[in-house]
């Protein structure tokens, strides 16, 4: 019995030692899809994936196009010294739409930073909606995110963030930690877009009137389809929603966009599909249908 105990232990420590070298440096995940038309439907015609990131069986409620694909984080939450990286490419003609299954949790991140990377590119006549649910960043978390949107000159682009400082559901206030996230989109190598934020608890816009006004929710919705329609600005401008909380939307020559500041994820999503379900008549040329993973 002596000779198999000792003989176990250097298996055990064998074991445990690269799993423990993870916990410590953080996982490192990477999802690489590309779209291409064929026959007039948009297919995968590539993914690779490297570690906890994966895109499941692509789904067409709406015909050929576009292609409805769900991008899953299997752990359910992000940790300090992870780092996500997801590049998608648009080829001639393809159509698509990316969500997620639930919303993403940034966790305390114990003196690492994480970090999301998001690279997409659209050629001629593409589009993509990256349409995912919210993030929350819990109490401690220390996230960097950054997408960048490269842009044919006729392709299409929409996609919203949300953002959600502490978990609101259990009362946690975000006290310490450090947040920032960056939007680039460039149309044939000119920048037309160019948001960023950097927040800490301590930071002023937190509290000022021209920033988050004491509240805990944040988020964007940007089309990049060209020139908005004057009848199409004004029908997202009489949109309401029952709440206090502040938004609206105004439109640049080849950006559309909208914001809002609040208390609650669930009304921003709730005001950005009702958005959604304007524009996409305009920019996508048919009516907006609700990817499936949201009714669950």
């Amino acid at each position: 019995m002596n000779v198999r105990s000792e003989a176990a232990l250097p298996l055990t420590r064998q074991i445990e030692k690269p799993a423990i070298n993870q916990l410590m440096t953080g996982w490192d995940a990477s999802l690489k899809l590309i779209f291409d038309s064929r026959s007039a439907k948009t297919i995968l015609a590539r993914r690779q994936h490297h570690g906890p990131l994966v895109i499941q069986k692509i789904l067409y409620p709406e015909g050929n196009n576009p292609a409805h694909g769900v991008i899953i984080h299997p752990p359910g939450g992000v940790a300090g010294g992870d780092n996500l990286q997801l590049t998608v490419q648009m080829q001639t003609e393809s159509s698509a739409l990316l969500t997620t299954p639930g919303a993403t949790k940034w966790y305390k991140s114990a003196g690492r930073q994480a970090s999301q990377k998001i690279e997409m590119t659209i050629d001629d006549n593409g589009q993509l909606e990256w349409l995912p649910q919210e993030n929350i960043v819990f109490d401690g978390a220390d996230v960097a995110l950054n997408t960048q949107v490269n842009l044919s000159e006729t392709a299409v682009f929409a996609g919203w963030e949300v953002v959600c400082l502490g978990r609101q559901a259990s009362g946690e206030r975000w006290g310490s930690g450090r947040f920032r996230q960056k939007l680039l989109i460039k149309r044939e190598g000119r920048l037309i877009w160019n948001e960023s934020a950097l927040l800490d608890p301590d930071s002023r816009v937190l509290r000022s009137m021209a920033g988050l006004r004491n509240q805990v929710v944040f988020g964007s919705f940007v089309v990049a389809a060209g020139t908005t329609p004057a009848e199409i600005l004004q029908s997202c401008q009489d949109i309401q929603i029952d709440s206090s909380a502040d938004y609206g939307v105004s439109a640049l020559p080849d950006i559309f966009t909208a914001r809002y500041i609040g208390p609650c994820a669930q009304e921003a999503k709730i005001y950005f599909e009702k958005l959604w379900h304007c524009l996409r008549p305009w920019y996508g040329k048919r009516s907006a249908i609700r990817p499936r993973i949201w009714a669950t």
